[in-house]
């Protein structure tokens, strides 16, 4: 009987050493086959899609004097030759996105002034011109990641700012929107909280380096993150001002020469 027993406490110890053995050799060749894997294969699909293809303009429209494709890159600048006598864009054709989020790197010399507009209208009198929310960037940062509203509102939040903005009582006559511009913000806004210093937001910006930019829009609510920091926030509460979907473009702005350039421009549509 003891002989019987010892038998099968062998038995049961070969066949977990077996088992085991098996185990390991499965696990080795589900981590060498991982990594034998394109990264592309192992990353999640996010419902991104890329509206510049790194070579050519196609589905974009904007002045060839400023803007073209180098080394990958969505390229606009401004030469000594070139100065611009009004801010121009260059303007993606695909549609006017309303609830959205917008992906993309962008390197900017000291300089420069540009930005990102969405939720925007055409200007018929100005060729290639947006009016509307604007993700402000600057190469001396000190404007990158507020919420400027061009040729409207004007600073809606400045980098640090959770705002609301209110509707304004005689928004529909003439000039009232001008009227209700001081020191180029619009006054009918309330701070909600303030969620870092500019100052100490600023360090988290490289200068004359690629930045991540991530924006959303949802609704009312228009939030821009730089290097996975939200920068700025606005509820936008002003029903007659404010716009719930546009065009979508990128800026060159009036002054020196510059030169700014994004790559990796990713739209998911909500």
């Amino acid at each position: 009987m003891k002989n019987k027993n010892r038998s099968h406490i062998i038995f049961l110890g070969i066949l977990t050493v077996v088992s085991f053995s098996i185990l390991q050799s499965c696990k080795e060749e589900k981590k060498k086959a991982l990594s034998e894997k394109p990264t592309e294969a192992l990353t999640v699909n996010d419902d991104f899609l890329q509206i510049f293809n790194g070579e050519t303009l196609e589905g974009w429209s904007g002045d060839a004097a400023y803007w073209r494709v180098e080394n990958g890159n969505l390229v606009g600048e401004v030469t000594p030759t070139t100065l611009l006598k009004n801010n121009t864009f260059i303007i993606w054709e695909g549609g006017e996105p309303d609830d959205f989020e917008l992906k993309l790197e962008f390197r900017i010399e000291e300089a420069g002034n540009s930005g990102i507009n969405y939720r925007s209208d055409f200007i018929d009198s100005i060729p290639f011109a947006l009016k509307g929310y604007q993700a402000d960037i600057d190469g001396k940062i000190r404007y990158t990641g507020q919420n400027y509203e061009e040729r409207k509102r004007a600073t809606l939040a400045y980098r640090g700012e959770h705002v609301a903005i209110s509707s304004q009582d005689n928004a529909e006559e003439p000039g009232s929107l001008k009227a209700n511009v001081s020191n180029n913000c619009w006054q009918s806004r309330e701070v909600l909280r303030v969620m870092g210093a500019s100052d100490s937001l600023k360090k988290k910006i490289k200068f004359e380096d690629w930045n991540e930019v991530h924006l959303i829009a949802k609704g009312n609510r228009l939030q821009h993150f730089v290097n996975g920091i939200l920068m700025s926030e606005v509820l936008d509460n002003d029903l007659i001002n404010r716009k719930m979907s546009g065009k979508l473009g990128m800026q060159v702005h009036v002054g020196p020469p510059m030169k700014v350039a994004y790559r990796n421009i990713r739209l998911k549509e909500m």
